[in-house]
């Protein structure tokens, strides 16, 4: 490796690196001797200092890092409150959002088929994020409304155009070597939280099962009535012998009175 190729491996690695680059971590990925890596992180480092460079080349937290200069940093604030806030979507969103820019222009209850659930509410967050617009009517019945990618979608993904979506067997490889990762995905918005399945067979299963449950609810209260009746009654019953036994030991007292008295010649 050339003395120049060296300085820009080294400037794009610093460039790329999310976290201070230490100098062996520097070594063990372009390879080389400790000493000549070292050299040129030091010339690579002068070559930033210099007035007509924006940013600088810091060494910080035992590694190498970019920053902006002093000088321009009320210019960068206030570019970074201009930009967009960083974009999030959850696992439904992303799901959706795939299978819209795969088979658009979709209508809803095409994009339903192909997920298995109700997405309503999220083609309404899309919208809402201007990630998909409107592409008219479908000629069916209902004219349902057909959705697209929109401008914003390719101009977040960095495509030129639709034509740069990768393939099926393309995608499949980036989401084998993304298995696992989370970074980008929000956790599950309110909106998105009701979705519904669609169940196999349809309304008339839907029906079915609704009418059974129905059945089973009034069997339910038709037996916590039967057995209410039956406490009622057990209760009364109890209610009348305790009423009989109270009436017979007070007759039983009034007698043992009235013999009390002939006795005594009352």
């Amino acid at each position: 490796m050339t003395e120049q190729e060296m300085q820009s491996a080294l400037e794009a690695i610093i460039y790329a690196a999310d976290e201070p680059a230490t100098l062996d971590q520097i070594v063990a990925t372009v390879g080389g001797e400790r000493a000549e890596v070292r050299a040129g992180l030091d010339r690579l480092v002068a070559s930033y200092a210099v007035e007509e460079r924006g940013v600088e080349i810091r060494k910080v937290a035992g590694g190498w890092k970019m920053y902006t200069k002093a000088q321009h940093h009320e210019v960068v604030r206030r570019f970074i409150k201009g930009l967009r806030p960083p974009l999030r979507l959850t696992m439904p969103a992303l799901e959706t959002l795939s299978v819209i820019a795969y088979k658009q222009p979709a209508t809803l209850p095409e994009i339903n088929e192909v997920r298995g659930v109700n997405c309503g509410g999220v083609v309404k967050t899309l919208l809402e994020r201007r990630l998909i617009t409107t592409a008219g009517r479908k000629e069916a019945v209902g004219r349902p409304i057909l959705y697209r990618t929109s401008k914003d979608f390719l101009m977040r993904f960095g495509l030129a155009d639709l034509e740069e979506l990768p393939s099926l067997k393309e995608f499949e490889q980036l989401a084998q070597a993304a298995l696992g990762a989370d970074e980008g995905i929000a956790p599950t918005e309110p909106e998105e939280a009701s979705e519904e399945a669609v169940p196999h067979g349809g309304p008339e299963l839907v029906t079915r099962e609704a009418r059974a449950s129905d059945m089973q609810a009034n069997e339910k209260r038709e037996n916590d009535a039967q057995e209410n009746n039956i406490e009622a009654g057990d209760a009364r019953t109890a209610g009348e012998q305790d009423s009989a036994a109270t009436a017979q030991d007070e007759n039983a007292d009034s007698s043992d009175r009235e013999r009390h008295g002939k006795a005594a010649g009352i």
